[in-house]
């Protein structure tokens, strides 16, 4: 009983002398400024990518396709995270037909006010490659595609809605992206069309 006591009493002499002992009763308050996740939209995306430096030399242009959530995380500031499949073809002697690319995005994008609706993105990438092929050897060129390859890196990317009705907006985007792949890094540039719908 004498240790109950104690404990409430430290408790009151504890609230008596906090700065503001009610700051609990103004957690409503905060709740309801908090944007967290107070707008969330799903989007469709399509277009090409053009790969780059060393990787031009290696695959052709290929199409792309993916989907995507973004969420209000600060004022004027959204998280994206997308998936995207790309099929590549070798522009070299290589014993496959071509190789299946699924990239996971996690990032986010700035709503710039002063060049809204312009928004300026970034983020972390990671892609999984596999070769189109059944049985190869691994030790041929390419040969390492047969086994599955992730590699991680970031990107960058520039979006533009130019049309909004109710719930639903359209608009560009250009990306760029570079994998920390070795020997040497792998870029590409992308560019293609967003369909979005707004959930919430």
């Amino acid at each position: 009983m004498k240790k109950l006591i104690t404990i409430l009493a430290l408790s009151l002499v504890s609230l008596l002398h906090a700065e503001d002992p009610f700051a609990f009763a103004k957690d409503s308050v905060a709740v309801e400024n908090d944007i967290t996740f107070s707008h969330l939209s799903v989007f469709l995306e399509g277009g090409e990518i053009y790969p780059m430096g060393d990787l031009m030399d290696a695959v052709e242009n290929a199409l792309y396709g993916g989907v995507g959530v973004r969420y209000t995380y600060w004022e004027n500031v959204d998280g994206i995270v997308m998936f995207q499949y790309t099929y590549f073809k070798p522009r070299t002697d290589i014993k496959y037909d071509g190789a299946h690319q699924f990239m996971g995005r996690v990032g986010a994008e700035w709503k710039w006010p002063t060049i809204r609706p312009v928004a300026l993105g970034g983020g972390f990438t990671c892609s999984w490659v596999r070769a189109d092929a059944e049985k190869s050897d691994w030790f041929q060129k390419g040969g390492s595609l047969i086994d599955n390859e992730t590699e991680f890196g970031w990107y960058a990317r520039i979006s533009l809605p130019v049309f909004r009705f109710q719930d639903y907006s359209a608009g560009f985007h250009v990306m760029w992206e570079r994998l920390w792949t070795l020997p040497k890094r792998s870029d590409m540039l992308s560019a293609g069309i967003t369909f979005e719908r707004s959930i919430w």
